[in-house]
């Protein structure tokens, strides 16, 4: 169940990547946008799963909480990060300071 969480999230973020720079920019932004999502997803995956399989056993914390659950979580976490830095202009306002 957390791994069709995390699946999902991942899809609607990619949809909303998609969409905005579909909107911003042109299609093949948000096709090269999307190309990025999906191989950063890919190798960060393996690189988690090596990093999972030298940290827990194959059953993991229980029934919802595997090595692959754990892997993913860690991919997610990486991705939040990096994606915040990487996206942050595209949720910033234009000549907005923030004071009033």
């Amino acid at each position: 169940m957390i791994i069709s969480l995390i699946f999902f999230i991942h899809l609607i973020f990619s949809l909303v990547i998609f969409t905005t720079k579909w909107q911003e920019e042109k299609l093949s932004a948000a096709f090269l946008n999307i190309g990025l999502i999906a191989v950063l997803f890919t190798v960060g995956w393996s690189i988690a799963s090596i990093i999972a399989k030298a940290v827990m056993e194959p059953k993991g914390l229980g029934i919802h909480f595997d090595r692959d659950t754990f892997a993913l979580t860690l991919l997610t976490i990486g991705e939040y990060l990096f994606y915040r830095l990487y996206y942050k202009p595209i949720h910033t306002i234009e000549g907005d300071t923030g004071k009033q």
